[in-house]
Order: structure tokens, then C-alpha cells, then sequence
């Protein structure tokens, strides 16, 4: 199974004034370059059988952009990417062994569960926003897996320029 793991988009900074934190929604700029990076995502990689997202506002637009660049792919919200994004892994074995699942999620907590997947449990692979990261992982979700490629966003826009 592949698991592509994405970061959500550029949102309005923490701390805004009259923004709570979980609140924070994607800023149009956020919005504007991640709709080219999800275009790039689009052109490498097959529509995912799935993909979870943190109910998050700043992850559900992300993820929801990323959909419409596929098409035909609905994000679900799963509150465990907000914070415990491993704990997901064990419910992916449902899906068939050649499966492309997609999960839209928040750093530090993206990259915590990529360095878990690829071994590197004390080196982080920090993810920019709207960065994204393909591993290939065992079908039962054991959680064990191998990188196949970790993408920051500049290099998806261009892939989406094309």
C-alpha cells in the first residue's frame, strides 16, 4: 500500500487576534499556491482510493483542494489527524494491498509518523506547509515502510505549471 502524507497549505498564523487557533483557516495565498501544488500531486500520482483528513479547517481545505485536482475522491475527516496521525495506520488495512491512500495533517505530527514509517524514529523530515511525502507501507498497516519520494511544495507547484 502507498501512503501519501501532506501537510496542510499556508493558514493565517497562530496567535491572530480574534482567530481561534483551531479555527485557522487556509490565507488566499495558501489557498492559491497549494490549488498548483495539488495540480502537481494530480500529475504524479493516480486518484487515492482514500484520503483522511484532520477536521481542522486549515486540513479539510487543503485536503479538499487536493480532491479537486483528482476528482472523484471525498476527504474524510478523522479527529486522529489531529494530534495522533499513527493511530490510523492499524485502519488501513482494510484497503487492498495496491491501494493509494491520502492523509492531509499538521507538523509536528506529519512528520512524527514519517520518521516512524521509514525508521528514523530521532530524525525528523520536517514537512513545509503543503509539502507532501509518498511511503510505501505494509498492508496489515503495521507501520513499518519505505520512502519513495518527500516533495516540498515549490517543487509540486512546478510539477503543476505543466
Amino acid at each position: 500500500m502507498r501512503l501519501l502524507i501532506v501537510r496542510h497549505a499556508i493558514a493565517v498564523p497562530s496567535g491572530t487576534p480574534d482567530i481561534d487557533d483551531r479555527a485557522r483557516p487556509l490565507t488566499p495565498r495558501g489557498r492559491k499556491r497549494f490549488k498548483k501544488a495539488a495540480r502537481g500531486l494530480a500529475q504524479i500520482l493516480p486518484r487515492p482510493d482514500a484520503m483522511l483528513t484532520s477536521p481542522l479547517p486549515r486540513a479539510l481545505e487543503t485536503a479538499e483542494i487536493a480532491a479537486a485536482a483528482w476528482g472523484d475522491v471525498t476527504p474524510v475527516e478523522d479527529p486522529r489527524l489531529e494530534g495522533h496521525p499513527e493511530d490510523v495506520l492499524p485502519d488501513l488495512a482494510v484497503h487492498p494491498a495496491d491501494a493509494l491512500v491520502a492523509i492531509v495533517g499538521h507538523e509536528p505530527d506529519v512528520s512524527r509518523l514519517l520518521a516512524r514509517l521509514v525508521g528514523g524514529a530521532g530524525a525528523r523530515l520536517a514537512f513545509k506547509k503543503g509539502g507532501a511525502a509518498l511511503v510505501e507501507i505494509d498492508a496489515t498497516g503495521a507501520g513499518e515502510g519505505r520512502l519513495i519520494w518527500f516533495l516540498p511544495p515549490r517543487l509540486l507547484r512546478r510539477l503543476g505549471d505543466d
